[in-house]
């Protein structure tokens, strides 16, 4: 193996020789039976078999159990009875990089390593309960699959937070770590569903979806072109998920068109990365280290060639650039939208009809309140923007024109009906 055939040069090529060295200390240990020396795998086993037998039953069957790859090798050796199971090592992707560096380099330049940090970096996160943050029984349940700092992970685990620490198993669940689990949709499925990212629903509804099901239970032959999502979101394996619009359906530069342009910039007024004179506000430096949003064209650029290229695998040039265009099309007419509604909320803080909430920033809606927006109207606006917008133009990308019309566009209708009417009773209640 050469030093060339990885990105990470020398560092990968030293990570290896290290890990090559421990595991044959651990090995040589072992055999001379000192006082330092691991426990033995059967050891590990017979113990779990009886604590967790659903982990050493998934180990058993896995590559890592027929290729030697230990209990030790992850989680190190210092864990020897039921007292000191906090001293367990957590396999995080620094452990797991040292046989997989392609995958975790790649993954630590990708949106799903920036996870746990775009969550604790919205504003009213830490108003949920523990639970469902550090807890993993919500936002924390998926966001999980970031990157965390030592800190981070040893205050964790002085809260008592012993489970969902590591990232790689988001996806190829312990401890089976299966490849051909990853590599299937419904993979994805856990996370990419619900309010504001049902790509899960969209996907499996649409014609990519339903013929990769009939592919599964065999109507289509094996070789009948479905892709998946990671198809389309990590070709040949790439780990560094990324996609042109990011999360938000944001970008800079703005528009060139004049109409766009603006609706764009209310957009970004109400997510708090503008202030309301449009300048940049110190959010715009959390979406940047976040990666949910395209903030340069070259950026964005390169994202949309990669889909192209991705997409052409089986459609034409033609037909690929023009369904992407339509897709960046819903983004306009939506955006044209979401503006009205913003300004009619804007207007209402301005002409004191509206108290603006003091934890505000600006006198301006903030669209990542969330739920925990204040008053009705603002809860429809909040709604307008993290569920039927994201509906209408993901649904767009994602091939399901249902999801884009009746569950995006049409819900977005509604809400600016029902945000007008609402602004008119509380102007004419003054």
């Amino acid at each position: 193996m050469t030093v060339f055939f990885f990105r990470g040069g020398c560092g990968v090529q030293a990570r290896w020789l290290l890990l090559l060295l421990w595991a044959t200390a651990m090995l040589f240990a072992a055999a001379c039976g000192g006082p330092d020396a691991p426990p033995a795998v059967s050891a590990c086993v017979d113990c779990h078999r009886d604590t967790t037998p659903g982990a050493v039953a998934d180990w058993e069957l896995s590559r890592h159990s027929a290729t030697g790859v230990d209990c030790a090798l992850c989680h190190g050796d210092e864990h020897r009875t039921a007292e000191d199971v906090a001293l367990v090592r957590t396999a995080t992707v620094e452990v797991c990089a040292g046989c997989h560096p392609i995958q975790a380099e790649q993954f630590e330049g990708g949106k799903h390593a920036l996870a746990w940090a775009s969550m604790n970096a919205m504003p009213t996160t830490h108003w949920l309960p523990m639970a469902l943050t550090e807890g993993m029984k919500g936002c924390g349940g998926c966001h999980r699959v970031g990157l965390k700092t030592e800190d981070e992970i040893r205050q964790l685990k002085a809260d008592g937070v012993m489970f969902g620490l590591a990232s790689c198993g988001a996806c190829h669940t312990r401890h089976l770590f299966s490849v051909a689990e990853a590599r299937e949709p419904q993979a994805c499925r856990t996370c990419h569903m619900g309010i504001d990212h049902p790509q899960w629903e969209m996907y499996s509804s649409s014609k990519h979806g339903v013929r990769h099901l009939l592919k599964q239970n065999g109507t289509l032959p094996e070789g009948a072109a479905a892709p998946t999502c990671q198809t389309c979101h990590m070709p040949q394996g790439d780990h560094g998920v990324r996609t042109a619009w990011g999360f938000l359906g944001v970008r800079l530069p703005l528009a060139e068109d004049p109409e766009w342009a603006a609706d764009q910039t209310a957009i970004l007024q109400a997510l708090g990365v503008l202030d309301p004179a449009g300048n940049p506000t110190p959010r715009l430096d959390v979406v940047r280290q976040a990666d949910v949003a395209r903030l340069t064209q070259e950026d964005w650029q390169r994202e949309r060639d990669r889909m192209i290229a991705v997409c052409e695998e089986c459609h034409s040039g033609n037909f690929v650039r023009a369904e992407l265009e339509k897709g960046d099309d819903m983004i306009r007419e939506a955006d044209r939208l979401l503006a009205e509604a913003i300004r009619i909320v804007a207007a209402l803080y301005a002409d004191g009809v509206l108290r603006k909430p003091g934890h505000y920033a600006y006198d301006y809606p903030d669209l990542l309140a969330f739920h925990d927006a204040p008053t009705v109207i603002e809860q429809r606006l909040f709604r307008m923007h993290l569920e039927h917008r994201m509906r209408t133009f993901q649904g767009a990308f994602h091939n399901n024109p249902d999801y884009s019309l009746w569950y995006g566009w049409s819900e977005m209708v509604q809400d600016l009906t029902e945000i007008r009417t609402l602004a008119g009773e509380m102007r004419a209640g003054r």
